[in-house]
């Protein structure tokens, strides 16, 4: 039977934090995987697609669908670790925003692996890869999933996904800063009467108006701002995610406390969770 179910592979922002102090939530950039209608889909390629490969050892024929919100380091390093895509026989379509000064998804997943900064270029991996640039508001179809974009408040672009099947919607919205003097639209269009809107809450705000070290301009948002895009986009079930690398785990359960005592249904996003929309 076919099903929609989202699984996270890594949950935490900006660089990896294995160690005793994030087991519960977890240490790896973000990565989170969708099997929709008989389809994989797999948004970012941060270290949690290195673990996600990892699941995949030993399959044959894998095809999946790969989109990258934007390509900052920490969404894009788990690829030249991900395993599926040096074995022939394997397919990937691959997707993303080209940069602000014109690379493409393809060249900006190459460079990462071109010396000095890596041992072997992507063109040894021998799966077959199809890689498409996206604009925001373009719709992709996958058969009868459709997948829609929308553009996000981050420096040098990124993208969000805004994935429909069943009658079920999922959005996700990683790297995203909010506007303190309003709503962002374009995410609260996105995220309009999602099931689940996954959502950038990298800082709370007294982080983000820290009168020393703030945070204004660093292209991410706080729980309190996911929680007004949520009851303004009347989505059913919000999980916030991309956690500060500098927030352990009993942090992030002060956090979770605190965005349930608005919207009960809440959850903060953790390695190894999987949501079961159908």
């Amino acid at each position: 039977m076919a099903e929609f179910a989202v699984r996270f592979w890594g949950v935490r922002g900006s660089i990896a934090v294995p160690g005793p102090d994030t087991v519960r939530y977890g240490g790896n950039t973000p990565c989170v995987e969708m099997q929709v209608g008989g389809q994989r889909l797999i948004f970012d390629g941060g270290t949690g697609l290195r673990v996600l490969g990892k699941t995949l050892t030993g399959a044959k024929n894998i095809q999946a669908h790969l989109f990258f919100s934007h390509s900052h380091w920490d969404h894009i390093q788990g690829f030249p670790f991900f395993t599926p895509a040096y074995m022939a026989g394997n397919c990937f379509h691959i997707y993303g925003p080209a940069t602000y000064n014109g690379y493409s998804i393809k060249q900006s997943l190459s460079n990462q692996m071109v010396d000095p900064n890596f041992p072997v270029p992507l063109q040894i991996m021998q799966a077959d890869l199809h890689f498409h640039d996206l604009t925001a508001g373009e719709k992709i179809t996958l058969g009868e999933i459709t997948v829609e974009t929308g553009s996000l408040n981050h420096p040098n672009y990124a993208l969000g996904y805004r994935v429909s099947w069943g009658g079920k919607t999922v959005v996700y919205a990683s790297d995203t800063e909010h506007y303190p003097d309003r709503l962002d639209r374009s995410v609260v269009h996105l995220a309009r009467n999602a099931d689940v809107l996954i959502y950038d809450a990298n800082y709370t705000d007294e982080e983000y108006h820290h009168p020393v070290t703030p945070r204004r301009g660093w292209g991410h948002s706080t729980w309190q701002a996911g929680v007004q895009v949520a009851q303004a986009a009347q989505v059913k079930q919000l999980v916030l995610f991309h956690h500060d690398a500098s927030h352990d785990d009993p942090f992030l359960d002060q956090i979770e406390a605190q965005v349930r005592q608005v919207l009960p249904n809440s959850v903060l996003a953790r390695e190894g969770m999987v949501l079961q929309l159908i």
